[in-house]
Order: C-alpha cells, then structure tokens, then sequence
C-alpha cells in the first residue's frame, strides 16, 4: 500500500493543509507556547514534521532558535528559502524523524498537526524516547491531534467528499482494529476526468494510551487542551493539545 503520509501534501496537497489549518490557528498556537512554556529568545526548540513550518518560522521570528525536521525536501527547501531571506535562526533538516538523531538538547519539542499519528505504537514509543533523551529535565513536548480515539471514534465518517481547485477529492475511510487505526483511500480527478489514488494511515491511540507511552519515556503528561490554553479537552472536540514534561 502506498502511504499518503509521505507525499499527501507535497504539491497541490500543500493548499489542502493550509486550508485545513487557517492561519489564524497557527497564530494562537504559537501564543500559547510563548506564554504557557514561558518562551524567551534563545530557548531551542525541536519541531518535528515541520511541514512547511508554520510554527517553525512564527517561533524563530520571535527569537527562538529552531531545528526543523521533515521528511519531504518540499517543505525543507521551502523553509531554506524564508529562512535565509529573512535570517532567521532556523536549522532545517530534511530526514525522517524516526532515524534523526540530535546533537542538542532542547527547551521545547513540539509535533503538530496530527502528524504523530502516522507512526505506528512501536515507531512511537522510539520517538517518544528519542524526544526525552533530548528534552531538558523541566522542558516540555507538545502534541497536536485530531485522530485521537476520544475524537476519531465519534467523528469518524466512512465517505466524504470536497472540490478545491476545480479538483474533486473523494475519500473512503475504513476503522480497523490491531492495531487500531483509519486506513484512507483518497481519489483526486482533476478537471479533465483524470484520477489519481493514494493511500494513508492514521494509528488511533486513546489519552490513556498516550500517558502510557510518555510515561515510559520519562515524560509526565500534563494536561490536553481542546483550544490551546484556554480550554481542556473534552470527548469529541475536533483538537487536542497534549503537554508533556521531562521529569
């Protein structure tokens, strides 16, 4: 099976996310971590999936020096690019986040925009390690996602479909069980009748599954949030925020 999560925002999929997440969201959530996480010129911060860093270039313009890291050279390229014309404090490296191995130590870990789910329990327990071995003791991991069980089980919708573009995006979506997860079929056809389909995976955890797998790797989980700061999360909000400390 082809795996969506590689590529799915790579060209035109890169307006889908940016219509999905509105900039005005980005814009609280970097709030959130310079106030909640007491954020000041000079802390390091580690974003991880950093996509075409929206978080990672709102930070370093506020003096945060960022380490960025993405799979696809799409995104990496194009925070090289905003990065060096602006010259912000931003090292950006294009690997997968499961093999990348730090040189620092950090104030701050963010993973955003659902992109933890794409790792399977094995693959996340790594991460979740690899994270606390470079997080420094009283710093602090932030998660964002919209697949978690408590959210994915009360949403979840077998078929939908939308139009951007003059494109046409129709999705089928399957819950499996061991490991639970949401296997996606997405077709794109374009305005000429041409189609295209991709694949994705989204491993569904619950919260307690999540403070399992943190605690594991030393890290206390704090609170989840369903609006960053202001709001803990309920059953069946769109968003969760999850905060972790190094102990």
């Amino acid at each position: 099976m082809e795996n969506i999560n590689d590529t799915y925002f790579d060209g035109y999929y890169k307006d889908i996310w940016r219509a999905i997440i509105p900039d005005e969201l980005t814009v609280k959530e970097v709030d959130f971590m310079l106030g909640y996480f007491n954020l000041k010129p000079g802390n390091k911060i580690l974003d991880l999936m950093c996509g075409y860093g929206r978080h990672a270039i709102a930070l370093a313009k506020k003096g945060m020096e960022v380490t960025a890291v993405d799979n696809l050279g799409d995104y990496t390229n194009e925070i090289k690019q905003v990065s060096g014309k602006e010259n912000l404090p931003i090292k950006v490296e294009q690997a997968s986040v499961i093999d990348y191995d730090p040189k620092e130590m950090f104030d701050l870990v963010i993973c955003m925009g659902n992109s933890l789910n794409f790792f399977n329990a094995t693959d996340t327990r790594l991460l979740f390690n690899k994270i606390s071995l470079h997080l420094k003791k009283g710093g602090h991991l932030l998660i964002n996602s919209w697949s978690i069980a408590e959210i994915a089980i009360k949403n979840f919708q077998q078929k939908s479909w939308s139009e951007m573009g003059g494109k046409r995006f129709l999705v089928d979506c399957i819950y499996l069980f061991h490991p639970t997860r949401i296997e996606t079929k997405h077709v794109i056809i374009t305005p000429d009748g041409q189609s295209e389909t991709k694949n994705a995976v989204d491993y569904i955890y619950s919260v307690n599954e999540m403070e399992n797998m943190l605690k594991e790797a030393g890290l206390m989980l704090k609170e989840v949030y369903s609006i960053p700061g202001k709001k803990k999360f309920s059953l069946g909000e769109p968003r969760a925020y999850f905060v972790a400390e190094k102990v």
